[in-house]
């Protein structure tokens, strides 16, 4: 629980005492957010939601908190946050590029360019405007393909736009640096953006990423689509990584061309973007579907080997994303993230990593949409489990399956010491998810002993 720092803290709030796994009866909450997450949380049996500065166990922060308080909050082993301390070494478009180049050089020298290539699932990425002229003696190699500009810090599409040439992009920067120069005249120009002189932990500019768009998206119907899958990491050190079984494939609301690269309702999928056409409608069917139902159409369309390998691609992408930041998150037992991977797949069947969020939309779009949140972060609440319930060596919860825990996890026996070659991974993305009865047979079998 927090106590005011005048208590003799070092910070702002302050806990008693209690054992880590120590049940407890009353669990004082707080939620920086007003949607699905907090109606979960004032559901839920022994919680109690906590106002302006009082004691708290529980914060479901945003990361404006998380970088305003973090350092300066002193927690005990009980407490838990909902974002690690510098999560952005994922979720940030700039420095996951970074984070992955430099794994990728890594597997390379240790394990050989055979396993360095499972890295090969983000598009070629450059960071603008440092990057501004490798960009360029890139862009000239392959003249007339389209490439895609996103800031660096922004979502739900915001701030995003095609090109195919290279005069776009030079009047875009131009635009950019004359709106920095007329709103903040004490800043001076150069080439390859707007700098403040010898403040270089400063950066008084927008940095953003071209990034190589995929041509050939799969579509379904004539239009494109991605997938949001959840992903719950419980700790960096050892790695522990949870998969949920359910997710969806977002629609765009027209028909893929190339033959116009300035609509955003054919380019991109997010419902932020999709909900402002005039004809949307979240209750329409095709505008989003359930990532089973996603599963069986492609199972239908090119069979259960192909489907199973596209998802063992999915699977890689999670692990080797994690993996490239393990040394780099500050991993705090206090902390744990639930994570939102936005895959696209082309017509070859090859995912395809777009971006990682740390504060995936909870918002919902529908009904079948607030279900669907609702049980995810149910299930995310009980393998954080405040209620000291678990015993530690679970390997489903839920709609959750752990896939790694310091080592992959296999899905027969957990036995880690089984031979790769007759390795089956505990992933069901897609697959059914019967998780309240799962809930019941696990937290049933804790309750009664077994006999020895």
């Amino acid at each position: 629980m927090a106590k005011n720092k005048n208590i003799s803290y070092k910070g702002p709030y302050g806990y008693q005492k209690l054992k880590e796994r120590e049940g407890r009866a009353c669990i004082r909450f707080k939620c920086a957010l007003t949607n699905t997450i907090l109606d979960v949380l004032r559901q839920r049996p022994g919680w109690v939601e906590v106002k302006e500065e009082g004691d708290w166990d529980f914060y479901w922060c945003d990361v404006r908190w998380l970088q305003e308080n973090f350092d300066h909050t002193y927690m005990d082993d009980h407490v838990r946050i909902s974002h690690f301390r510098n999560h952005y070494e994922l979720t940030r478009k700039n420095y996951i590029v970074k984070n992955l180049k430099r794994f990728r050089k890594q597997l390379e020298r240790d394990s050989g360019k055979l396993e360095a290539t499972k890295c090969d699932f983000f598009p070629k990425t450059f960071e603008m405007p440092s990057e501004y002229h490798l960009f360029v003696e890139e862009f000239r190699k392959n003249p007339g393909i389209t490439w895609i500009m996103k800031p660096v810090a922004r979502s739900q599409g915001r701030g995003i736009f095609l090109f195919r040439k290279l005069k776009d992009v030079i009047d875009w920067r131009k635009v950019r640096c004359l709106h920095l120069l007329t709103s903040q005249p004490t800043l001076k120009l150069c080439w390859d953006g707007v700098r403040l002189d010898d403040q270089k932990d400063e950066i008084p500019v927008e940095n953003y990423v071209a990034q190589r768009y995929i041509e050939n998206p799969y579509l379904i119907g004539g239009r494109k689509f991605d997938l949001r899958v959840y992903v719950l990491v419980m700790s960096y050190l050892p790695l522990k990584a949870w998969l949920y079984r359910d997710g969806f494939a977002r629609f765009s609301n027209t028909r893929f061309t190339l033959n116009t690269i300035d609509d955003h309702y054919v380019h991109l999928t997010n419902v932020a973007v999709q909900k402002t056409a005039p004809d949307y409608d979240p209750e329409k069917q095709g505008c989003k579907w359930m990532i089973q139902q996603f599963r069986l159409y492609l199972t239908a369309k090119h069979g259960a080997e192909a489907v199973e390998g596209l998802f063992a691609e999915m699977d890689n992408i999670f692990i080797k994303t994690l993996q490239s930041v393990q040394k780099v998150i500050i991993s705090d037992k206090h902390c744990f993230e639930l994570y939102g991977y936005d895959i696209l797949i082309d017509q070859d069947l090859k995912p395809w990593l777009l971006e990682v969020n740390a504060s995936p939309s909870l918002t919902a779009s529908s009904q079948e949409d607030y279900e669907l949140k609702t049980h995810l972060l149910e299930d995310t609440l009980n393998i954080v489990d405040m209620e000291g319930r678990l015993t530690g060596k679970e390997k489903r919860v839920g709609g959750f399956d752990l896939i790694w825990n310091d080592g992959p996890i296999s899905r027969e026996d957990g036995n880690l010491d089984t031979p790769m070659n007759g390795f089956v991974a505990n992933t069901h993305l897609g697959y059914n998810n019967d998780r309240k009865k799962q809930l019941k047979r696990l937290y049933k079998s804790i309750q009664t002993p077994q006999k020895v």
